[in-house]
């Protein structure tokens, strides 16, 4: 089981944040080209990037590059730079429909044989993050078997809809809670937003909190303080893992004596528990491994 909870920002021109990044505790380490990066400064960043990725990668990291998106007329040459064994995949900002998708995969395709890549094996994180994506998310996540996500991004999705964004958030409650169930129906991962203010971990906190109960499966960082609070959010506390053995156990006994349902602790557990239930220690049991 692949782990997507956490998802690091480290902007490609920025040589000393790219070192540190050997050292973060995160799920995927997002090399970006997009918008932490002046328009100056895309072909630095872009060569850069081609040094970083498998220096990160040698260091144990998954790494992924967040790419210009289509309109700008950048994505092809950095795909074409980019593409390599090292590289985990991409992440495709401003999609509108799934034919940017397809277009990409069309893109990767054509490059892989080239760079050495397994034809195929090149990710792609879609972001929703326009009316247009929003409404076609499902279609825009199943467009390729390279999609392993859908992400929310709430500055771009606001600025789009020409409201203004606020702390609070209310303005992008219902686009935000739109993503994770469009990525389960198509069975990928969903990723929330940012959460810009990073030196309120607690806020952070209720932030990542409420995106988990949403459906998301993880969140994107801006900053390494950011990734404990994350991970630890979107990973099954000691309780809910106990409490899931106890299931899965006591359904093993109810099996054996012939038994399709049970009572546990007062509530009645029947499949679609004992399912929730063994897929939370197959996720806990995928954390391990990684600490391991």
């Amino acid at each position: 089981m692949e782990l997507y909870r956490s998802f690091i920002f480290v902007p490609g021109n920025r040589e000393n944040m790219l070192e540190r990044a050997k050292s973060f505790k995160a799920d995927v380490i997002m090399v970006d080209l997009e918008d932490s990066v002046p328009p100056r400064e895309k072909v630095t960043a872009r060569d850069m990037a081609k040094d970083w990725v498998p220096a990160l990668r040698r260091e144990g990291q998954r790494v992924m590059v967040r790419v210009n998106s289509l309109d700008t007329g950048l994505t092809l040459s950095e795909l074409e730079t980019l593409v390599s064994p090292d590289l985990y995949g991409i992440s495709l900002g401003k999609v509108e429909s799934k034919w940017n998708i397809r277009d990409v995969d069309r893109m990767l395709q054509a490059i892989e044989p080239l760079a050495g890549v397994e034809p195929g094996s090149t990710k792609v994180v879609a972001w929703a993050e326009t009316a247009s994506a929003l409404v076609d998310a499902k279609e825009i996540a199943v467009s390729s078997k390279r999609v392993i996500a859908l992400a929310f991004g709430a500055e771009d999705f606001t600025n789009n809809m020409g409201i203004e964004r606020s702390d609070a958030g209310d303005e992008v409650q219902v686009p935000r809670s739109l993503v994770p169930v469009a990525a389960r129906a198509a069975n990928v991962a969903s990723l929330d937003s940012p959460f810009v203010a990073f030196q309120d971990p607690e806020a952070l906190r209720a932030d990542a909190q409420k995106a988990r109960q949403m459906g998301f499966t993880g969140k994107h960082a801006i900053h390494p303080a950011q990734l404990d609070i994350i991970n630890e959010v979107f990973s099954p506390a000691p309780d809910e893992v106990a409490y899931a053995r106890r299931i899965v156990d006591a359904w093993d006994n109810a099996e054996s004596e012939g038994r399709g349902s049970l009572a546990l602790d007062g509530r009645m557990v029947d499949v679609p528990v004992v399912k929730r239930a063994q897929n939370l220690l197959a996720f806990a049991d995928a954390i391990e491994a990684q600490r391991g």
